[in-house]
């Protein structure tokens, strides 16, 4: 009877080991299930991430190296002109009264018939950015740009004329009636000494500029003491002077036949209005100008509507050629 308890008590032993050993493995297993499953949800994940990313990059560098849709001219100028000139505020040319959006009264020119064709120089005034300077290029025509001096406002006009193989400078002159007036304007009252050293700082800041016009001056260029001492300060720093035209009392043709130099003024102002009916048909005056002088000067600003206006031209442009103002004085 001793002898049948022990073995009862060893088989119960040997039995409980073997459930415990049985447990221990049952939750191994479990436990090794969970650490696949885990790994195998973190490699997938991450490996989805990667391959969405991978994707990313791919999608990129294919659209890098595929060849993009050509985009018209008119629209890439559309796009310049949303950036700058849709806030642009221009600082048009005073003029003494609606009228003058034609030129002042001059003494009529022959019409002659001319075996060369007809020569047409735009001028657009007012330019200080690069924005600006970027939406008169995609124009892909044969423009004047004639840069305001720097100010705190537009600090670098200097500095990006400097880039341009020609260009122009629109020096601010004394007006009759302008509200909001240029900083460092030329005055009827200033002596000969402060508009010398005017033009020298003009000359300075521009080193290559040849060619300077006006901006507003209806007051200055009526007075012909200032416009004698003006002449005189150009003369001496090899620039010549072309008349905006912004009163038709101007005294430039008596003050520049004193100095046994060549008049030379605006013909049409092609954006006294703004609206692009109306720079269309200035436009056309332009090139009927030309057509009949052999020769013609327009002016306009880098207004949104002016710019539209000539890139719409092109084909009208076709019966003139359009030169750099330097072709025609």
């Amino acid at each position: 009877m001793a002898k049948r308890k022990k073995r009862t008590r060893r088989t119960k032993k040997k039995t409980g080991s073997s459930l415990l050993k049985y447990t221990a493995w049952f939750l191994a297993l479990i436990a090794l299930v969970l650490i696949s499953l885990i790994t195998g949800y973190y490699f997938g994940t991450n490996d989805g991430k990667t391959q969405k990313k991978e994707k990313l990059i791919t999608k990129h560098k294919s659209a890098q190296t595929m060849p993009k849709a050509p985009v018209s001219v008119n629209k890439r100028l559309q796009e310049v002109l949303k950036k700058e000139t849709k806030t642009y505020v221009s600082a048009a040319h005073e003029i003494d009264n609606e009228t003058l959006a034609n030129p002042p009264k001059q003494k009529p020119k022959k019409v002659q018939v001319y075996t060369s064709k007809p020569k047409l120089a735009i001028i657009i005034d007012d330019m200080q950015t690069a924005s600006q300077i970027k939406a008169v290029k995609r124009l892909y025509l044969n423009v004047t740009m004639s840069f305001l001096p720097p100010r705190a406002a537009r600090p670098n006009s200097a500095k990006l004329a400097a880039h341009e193989k020609f260009y122009m400078v629109h020096l601010p002159m004394e007006a009759m009636h302008f509200n909001a007036e240029e900083p460092h304007t030329l005055r009827i009252y200033d002596s000969q000494q402060k508009i010398s050293e005017k033009i020298k700082d003009i000359k300075r800041l521009f080193p290559k500029v040849a060619y300077i016009n006006n901006h507003t001056g209806s007051k200055f260029t009526s007075n012909e003491v200032a416009m004698n001492r003006l002449i005189f300060a150009l003369n001496a720093n090899h620039i010549r002077f072309i008349d905006s035209r912004t009163t038709a009392k101007t005294m430039a043709p008596k003050v520049l036949k004193n100095f046994g130099l060549k008049y030379v003024a605006r013909d049409v102002f092609l954006d006294h209005h703004m609206d692009k009916p109306y720079i269309l048909k200035q436009i056309k005056k332009a090139i009927a100008v030309a057509k009949a002088h052999g020769s013609a000067i327009a002016i306009g600003h880098p207004h949104k509507n002016t710019l539209q206006a000539l890139s719409e031209s092109k084909a009208l442009f076709k019966d003139v050629e359009l030169v750099q103002i330097n072709k025609i004085y």
